[in-house]
Formats: C-alpha cells, structure tokens, sequence
C-alpha cells in the first residue's frame, strides 16, 4: 500500500500526529487520561516543541497511520526527563549534545502492526539522522518487545530500568547508525539499508565500554548459549526439593527450545515487573528473588524462585488482571516470547503440552494455598 512520508511541521499536521497519539495510547491503551486533550482529541507533551515529528500517511485514505519523535541534542538541551529516564550524563560528558538523539512515541494504527510501516519509517528517519551524523539514539521498551529491538540492532546498556507510572516497567535501549559492522553480524534487517560511512564511522568507545560491564538484562539472542543456559539452569537448579517448576520433564534441549527467544531482567525492590491492564502476553519464570503480586495497594500472593507469572494473560488472550512487584533487591526473572510459545504450540504439541501442564499444576497449587 502506498504511504507518504514526512515531517509535520504545519499545525494541521502536527494535530494529526498527536491525534494518532491519542487514539492509540489514550482509546486503545487507556494511558495518559490526566495528560490528554480528551475535547479535542489530541495527545501532545512538552517535548514535542523542541522535536522532530515523523509521519507516514495512506496515500488512498489521506490518513496519518504512524508516527515517532526524534529529540535531537542539536536542536535544544535536553529535557531532564530524558537525561535522568535515559542516564544520559555520561554520554553527554563525551560526546557534544549533537551528536546524540532520543526515540520515542513510535506507533502505527492496529490494522497495519506486523506490515513493513514501521520499517519504512525508520528508513526515513534514518535518512535525516544519517544527514546529522547523529552517532548515539536512545529509546526504550516493554520487555515483550525487546527481542524485536534486539535484532534490528538495538542494544540494552543500562543497569537502571524505568519504571513508568502510564507505561509500565521499561528497558532503556541505544542504537548506534553508523555501525554497520555490528548490524551485519548480528544479521540484522537494517544492514542493508543503513547509509555505509567505510573508514570513517563514528562508533562511540563508551558504547563498547557499556557492552562489555553488561547490563540490567541478558538476552538469549545476543550472548552465547554456554553462559545463557549457565544461568537459567543454575538457578532453577537451586530450587527446593520437590518444588515445581515451568520447565521440569523437559530434556534440556526441549528446555532450549521453549527459551529459545528469552531475557533475563535483573529488578530493583520496588520496580513495577507487569502493570494491570497492560497488553502485553508474554509469560514470566522467577530465577531469584521475591515478588508481590498486588491487587491496588493490597498483596495478595507472594512470588519466589520457580514460579511463573503473567501466564493468565497469555493462556486467556486478556490484558493483565493484577499489578506485580519486585519485593527484594536482586530479583532476577525470565521473560519469555509470547511469539515464541504461540509458536511451539503449533509445532511442538508436546512439548507445549508439557510446558502447559506445569503451569496449569502451578495454577493449581496456587490455589490450594489461597484456602
């Protein structure tokens, strides 16, 4: 289907873009009730006055189906907001503000999620961005749709995640441009469609300093399988005896297929793990830690190693019912790909089958001790 492209740069359309915004995360999601225009219909925030605002348009409605922001450190300073959600101190401290930027509010309309929109509108900010030779972008994301972000080519880089009043608990994430090389390796679809600087890419050093102290999160896709299954198996391992968990009777390769698209999140006591009404599916493992699974202010169940969670979300196609905290420093859980075991199902009923049966005893013994 064909799309223009562009900036909005005239108040008309502008207000199409923050009309986007408000369909999608103020109908759809019900966030941002308080902030929101609700008589005319519009989203907008304080950051949109120094940004970049990206659009695409259905040639054959005339509509604007997708939209992000693109806060550029050339333009004005940073909003606080950023530098403290995104820790861009240290960066700052090396690189001139130009040379960095912020991704946000990136979305299209239902009907066309899955479609290649959002590709092509990466391609056309990349244009702008490559023009700026902007070396640094920040974004974030739920932790469902890390792994998505992860193989564009994104990396995870902070040991502080972000916990958001409206969006829930969020992953800081960066993008280099210009390291083509890195995309190339990792397979990623971008590659090719990245505007190839040679000998003179600019590939902060702090980005690899950052790589190699890690971060608040491991994914299955970017670090080796021996020390990924070291780590999952070192800590369900540990569990009591007799103590059920989500993967037993699995064959440890059956295990690995089950988590072939996993991360493993470290949490704060505190943090906010899965918001009540959120949409996202996928399922959790808890690894260590404790937390408390909160009916508004009220603690109704308390999580520990082995136990799942998130799993009546996935299993009844329904947002989330309860909020989930990390109770303890330390927490480490496993977040599974709701693509992935949707997947399984279709093509492994055994396994699944197995998987299912776990969680299903789980739920079950979770019940008895409500009695």
């Amino acid at each position: 289907m064909p799309y223009e492209f562009g900036i909005a740069e005239s108040d008309e359309e502008r207000r199409e873009v923050f009309r986007l915004r408000y369909d999608v995360y103020v109908e759809e999601m019900g966030r941002y009730q308080d902030a929101a225009d609700h008589a005319e219909r519009l989203f907008r925030e304080p950051e949109d006055e120094q940004s970049v605002l990206f659009y695409a348009r259905e040639e054959e409605s005339g509509r604007v189906v997708g939209t992000s922001r693109l806060t550029w450190g050339g333009h004005e300073p940073f909003p606080e907001r950023m530098v403290s959600q995104y820790g861009l101190e240290p960066f700052l401290a090396e690189l001139p503000a130009e040379a960095l930027a912020v991704g946000e509010r990136g979305m299209v309309v239902p009907r066309l999620r899955g479609s290649d929109l959002m590709m092509k509108m990466m391609g056309q900010s990349r244009d702008w961005v490559a023009e700026r030779r902007i070396q640094i972008i920040f974004g974030n994301c739920e932790p469902h749709l890390l792994n998505l972000y992860l193989e564009l080519g994104h990396r995870t880089y902070s040991h502080d995640n972000f916990n958001s009043r409206e969006a829930g608990y969020l992953i800081p994430i960066l993008f280099v441009p210009e390291d083509v090389y890195y995309l190339r390796a990792i397979g990623s679809p971008l590659a090719d469609e990245t505007r190839d600087f040679g000998a003179d890419a600019r590939v902060p050093d702090i980005v690899n300093r950052l790589q190699r102290r890690g971060s608040a999160v491991m994914s299955r896709t970017l670090t080796s399988s021996a020390s990924y299954w070291s780590e999952v198996y070192g800590a369900l391992d540990e569990l009591e005896q007799n103590r059920l968990s989500a993967l037993d009777g699995l064959e440890d390769e059956e295990a690995q297929v089950v988590l072939e698209k996993s991360n493993i999140i470290e949490c704060d006591a505190g943090d906010r793990v899965l918001k009540k009404g959120g949409v996202a599916r996928n399922m959790f493992i808890v690894l260590e830690g404790m937390l408390e699974v909160r009916d508004g202010d009220a603690a109704i169940a308390v999580l520990g190693p082995g136990d799942v969670f998130g799993e009546m979300a996935f299993l009844l196609e329904r947002p989330r019912s309860r909020d989930v905290f990390a109770a303890t420093d330390g927490v480490r859980i496993l977040s599974t790909s709701e693509s992935n075991l949707r997947e399984l199902i279709e093509s492994d009923a055994e396994i699944a089958a197995r998987l299912l049966l776990n969680v299903s005893k789980m739920l079950c013994f979770r019940l008895l001790k409500r009695e």
